[in-house]
C-alpha cells in the first residue's frame, strides 16, 4: 500500500496542474449539482417496524385529513383578565377564521368550542391540522402561520404559535462555528511555523468539506436527509480534512528537512504518513457507516453523510494536497528553516544523520529536543502512578453517565425566546405540561360498529390510569372505521413519569387490540420519540460490541500486535465513559451549563450516544495509528522498545496536540450555535477528542507500551501467517527505493 501511495503521490505533484483543475472542475460541478438538485431536510425521526409508526402509517392510510402536521396558536389575555369578554372572544374567533384559510391548513378549531380554554378562562388553544406532513410545510406556510393573529396582538391579547408545523424548522448554520475554523488556522500558522503551509493546509481541508458537502446536497432530493445530517458531516469534513492535511503537510516538512527532493519528500509523505491518513480514514468511515447496522433510516443516513465527507477528505488529501506542495516546493518550511535544511545532509535509507540534523533544525537554536521527545521521557519515567492517576480520573468522569437519560427534542428544550419555546412555555402555564405532549390513539377495524365500540372499550380501560389527565371523545374518518382519540398526559413529554404512562397505556389496551379484527396503537410526538429512543439504547450495546471488536481486528493488522489493540480498544472505552459522563453532567444534570449557553437541560437527544461512540471510534483510532505506526516503525527498524516509544512521540507528538487542538476547536465552534441538539454533539466530540488525544493516546499509551516493552509487538506465529501485511510503517517502500538510490537524492530545479 505505501509503495502505490508513493507512487501516487509523485504523480500528483508532477501533474499538479492537471490535479488542480480536476478537482476544481469536480467541485463546481457538485456545487452546480447541490443549487439545481437540492432538498428539503427532514426532522422526521421514525423507526419502521415500532407501534407508533405503524399508527402514523395507518393514518397517512385511512384517515389522510388528521395525518398531516399540526399547529397550535396559544392565546392569553392580560394578566388578571379572561378570554370570555366579549370583544376578545370575537378576536379570538377571528383568528380561528384566519387560521382555517392559512395556505396548506385544513381547518382550525374553536377553543370555545372544544372546550380548550383554561379553567381561569385566561387561556385558549387552537389547533390548527395541516394537509401536509411537518417536514412538507413550505417556508411561506410556516411564515404565514407564524405571522398569523396581528389583529388579536393589537386587541390586547398575547399570542404564541407553536406545534410540529414550528418544531420542523432545521438547525441554522451561521458564522459562529467559523470563530473554531479561525482557531484551527491560528494553530496551523504556529504549530508550521508558515502562513504558506497554514494557508495551504486550510485551503486543502476546504476543498475538499466544500466538495463533500455540495455532493450531499445534490443527493438530498433523492434521500431523506435529516436536519442535522450535514451539520454533522460539516463537522466531520472540517476536523478531518484539516487534521489529514496537517499530518501529511509535516512528515512533507520532515523530508525536505533531511534533504529529500520536493518531489520525492511529496512522494514519501504520501507513501508513510498518508498510509496512516488511509487507514484512519478508512476506519472513520467504516464506524460511520457501521451505524446502518442499528437499522434504523434516519441513522443510518446521518452515518452515510458524515461517512461520504470523511472519504472525499481523504481523497482531497492524498490527491490534492501532493499537487499543491508542488506549487509551495520549499517555501512550505519557515525562512529560517529553508537554510538550515540544505545542512542537513542527503538522507540516506535509514536517516539517522539526516533525522537528528532535522531534529535540531526543528527544535531551533538552543534546543535539542521537541516537546514530544521532553513529554515521552516523563511518562515513561513516571508511568505507573500516570497510567493510574489517568485511569482513576476518567473512571470518575464516567460516573454521571450511569443516570443517562435519553429523548427526542421537544419544544420545551428549544432555545429561550424561539416561538415554539414561547408558546412551550406558555401552554405549560396556562394548561400544564401534558398539553405539550401529542399523544393519540389510533382504533380502526373493518366495521364502523366496531371501531366505534373499540374506541369505548379503550377510553374505559384508561380510566383511572397515573398521570393520564383525560381522554378526549373520538374524532371519526368519513367512512367511520378509524377513530383518533387524543390522550392527555399530566406531565411533560421529556418526563420519566410519561414514558411510563406510555407503556402503561399500551398494556391496559392491549386486550383490546386484535380482537375482533380491532387494531389499536398509540401514536404522537412522544411516543415515537420514546420507541426510537428504546430502539437506540436496546441496538447500543451491540454497536458498542462492534466498534470495539472492529478497532481489535484493525489494530491487528496495522500493527501486527495483540497486545496494542486491546490497549486502544481499553483506551476508546475509557473516552466514551468519561465523555459521556461530562455530556450527562452538563447538558442533563445542568452543572456548568451556562458556560455553554443552555438555557435548559434535560434528556440528551437520543441518537448522540450511539453516533459519538461511532464518531469518536474513527477519531482515536485516528491518533492511535499516528502515534503507534511511528512508534512500531522504528521498533521493525532496530530501536529498543522504549526508544521507538520515545521516537513516536517525539516526531508525532507535537503534530497529534496540533490536530487534536484543532479538532476540538471545530468541534467546539458548533456548542455556539442556539439549537440544543448540535450544541450537545459539539460538546461530547469536543470533549471527546480532548479527552482521547491528550489523556488516552498522548499519556496512557505510551505509558502502557513502555511498560509491555517487546510484548507489545508480539502476535502468535500462526496468526501472523494468517493476517495480511498492510505495510503501513513502509518497509516494502524503502525496500522498493532501496533499488533505486538516485530517487532518494533526485532533486527538481531550484523554484519549483
Amino acid at each position: 500500500m505505501a509503495t502505490l501511495l508513493y507512487r501516487l503521490g509523485r504523480a500528483s505533484f508532477r501533474r499538479r496542474r492537471l490535479v488542480v483543475v480536476l478537482w476544481l472542475v469536480l467541485l463546481a460541478a457538485l456545487g452546480g449539482a447541490a443549487v439545481a438538485f437540492m432538498g428539503p431536510t427532514s426532522t422526521n425521526f421514525s423507526i419502521p417496524g415500532t407501534e407508533s409508526q405503524h399508527a402514523i402509517d395507518a393514518l397517512k392510510r385511512e384517515f389522510p385529513e388528521a395525518s398531516g402536521a399540526t399547529g397550535t396558536i396559544l392565546v392569553a389575555a392580560p394578566e388578571g383578565q379572561q378570554l370570555t369578554a366579549p370583544e376578545r372572544q370575537a378576536a379570538v374567533a377571528d383568528l380561528v377564521r384566519e387560521a382555517s384559510a392559512l395556505p396548506g391548513a385544513v381547518g382550525a378549531l374553536d377553543p370555545f368550542t372544544t372546550g380548550a380554554v383554561s379553567q381561569d378562562r385566561r387561556y385558549a388553544l387552537i389547533q390548527v391540522q395541516f394537509a401536509d406532513q411537518a417536514d412538507e410545510i413550505t417556508e411561506a406556510q410556516r411564515h404565514a402561520y407564524g405571522e398569523s393573529g396581528s389583529a388579536a396582538t393589537a386587541a390586547g391579547l398575547r399570542v404564541e404559535h407553536g406545534g410540529e408545523v414550528m418544531s420542523s424548522v432545521p438547525p441554522e448554520i451561521g458564522g459562529t462555528e467559523g470563530i473554531g475554523v479561525v482557531i484551527a488556522l491560528v494553530v496551523l500558522v504556529v504549530t508550521l511555523g508558515s502562513l504558506v503551509a497554514a494557508g495551504m493546509t486550510m485551503l486543502n481541508a476546504l476543498i475538499g468539506v466544500g466538495a463533500g458537502m455540495a455532493g450531499l446536497y445534490a443527493l438530498s432530493n433523492t434521500i431523506e436527509l435529516t436536519s442535522t445530517a450535514p451539520v454533522l458531516a460539516l463537522m466531520l469534513g472540517l476536523a478531518v480534512g484539516i487534521d489529514y492535511s496537517l499530518f501529511i503537510t509535516s512528515r512533507y516538512r520532515q523530508n525536505l528537512l533531511e534533504g529529500l527532493a520536493p518531489e520525492e519528500a511529496a512522494g514519501r509523505a504520501i507513501g508513510t504518513a498518508g498510509s496512516a491518513v488511509l487507514f484512519a480514514g478508512v476506519t472513520v468511515v467504516i464506524a460511520l457507516a457501521g451505524l446502518a447496522v442499528v437499522n434504523i433510516p434516519f441513522l443510518t443516513i446521518m452515518g452515510l453523510a458524515a461517512a461520504g465527507t470523511v472519504a472525499v477528505a481523504v481523497l482531497v488529501a492524498l490527491t490534492l494536497l501532493p499537487a499543491l506542495l508542488g506549487f509551495a516546493g520549499r517555501r512550505i518550511l519557515p525562512r529560517r528553516l529553508r537554510s538550515a535544511e540544505t545542512g542537513a545532509g542527503t538522507a540516506t535509507e535509514s536517516g539517522t544523520e539526516g533525522n537528528a540534523a532535522a531534529t535540531a533544525a526543528v527544535a531551533g537554536p538552543g534546543r535539542t529536543e521537541s516537546f514530544g521527545f521532553r513529554w515521552a521521557r516523563i511518562v515513561i519515567r513516571l508511568r505507573v502512578p500516570l497510567i493510574l492517576v489517568a485511569v482513576l480520573g476518567l473512571g470518575a468522569l464516567a460516573i454521571p453517565a450511569a443516570d443517562m437519560r435519553v429523548a427526542l427534542p421537544d419544544a420545551g428544550s428549544s432555545p429561550k425566546g424561539s416561538p415554539e419555546r414561547e408558546a412551550a412555555d406558555l401552554i405549560t402555564a396556562g394548561f400544564g405540561p401534558g398539553f405539550n405532549n401529542r399523544l393519540a390513539l389510533v382504533v380502526s377495524s373493518d366495521s364502523a360498529a366496531r371501531t366505534a365500540s373499540a374506541a369505548q372499550e379503550v377510553t374505559a380501560a384508561l380510566q383511572g390510569t397515573e398521570n393520564l389527565l383525560a381522554v378526549s371523545p373520538p374524532n371519526l374518518s368519513r367512512d367511520r372505521l378509524t377513530a383518533l382519540l387524543a390522550v392527555i398526559p399530566t406531565t411533560g413529554p421529556t418526563d420519566p413519569a410519561t414514558e411510563t404512562l406510555v407503556h402503561e397505556i399500551r398494556k391496559k389496551v392491549g386486550p383490546v387490540d386484535g380482537t375482533d379484527g380491532a387494531d389499536v396503537a398509540l401514536t404522537g410526538q412522544t411516543a415515537v420519540g420514546i420507541d426510537v429512543s428504546e430502539k437506540l439504547s436496546d441496538a447500543m450495546p451491540w454497536y458498542l460490541l462492534l466498534v470495539v471488536g472492529l478497532s481489535v481486528l484493525l489494530l491487528m493488522l496495522v500493527f501486527r500486535s495483540l497486545l496494542v489493540p486491546l490497549k486502544a480498544a481499553l483506551g476508546f472505552l475509557l473516552t466514551v465513559g468519561a465523555t459521556f459522563g461530562l455530556t450527562v453532567l452538563v447538558f442533563q444534570q445542568g452543572h456548568l451549563s451556562s458556560l455553554v449557553g443552555l438555557d435548559t437541560p434535560g434528556p440528551l437527544v437520543s441518537f448522540l450516544p450511539i453516533l459519538l461512540i461511532g464518531i469518536l471510534f474513527g477519531l482515536a483510532m485516528d491518533y492511535e495509528v499516528f502515534l503507534v505506526s511511528r512508534m512500531r516503525e522504528d521498533f521493525v527498524h532496530g530501536d529498543t522498545p522504549t526508544q521507538a516509544t520515545i521516537n513516536g512521540m517525539g516526531h508525532g507528538g507535537r503534530v497529534v496536540t496540533a490536530a487534536a487542538l484543532i479538532m476540538t476547536s471545530v468541534f467546539a465552534g458548533f456548542i455556539l450555535l442556539d439549537d440544543p441538539v448540535i450544541k450537545s454533539m459539539g460538546f461530547a466530540l469536543a470533549v471527546g477528542v480532548a479527552i482521547d488525544a491528550f489523556v488516552v493516546r498522548m499519556t496512557i499509551v505510551p505509558a502502557v507500551i513502555s511498560l509491555l516493552g517487546r510484548s507489545a509487538w508480539w502476535l502468535p506465529g500462526w496468526l501472523s501467517k494468517i493476517l495480511p501485511n498492510v505495510d503501513i510503517e513502509g518497509e516494502r517502500l524503502r525496500q522498493h527505493l532501496a533499488t533505486e538510490p538516485d530517487a532518494a537524492t533526485e532533486r527538481v530545479p531550484a523554484g519549483v
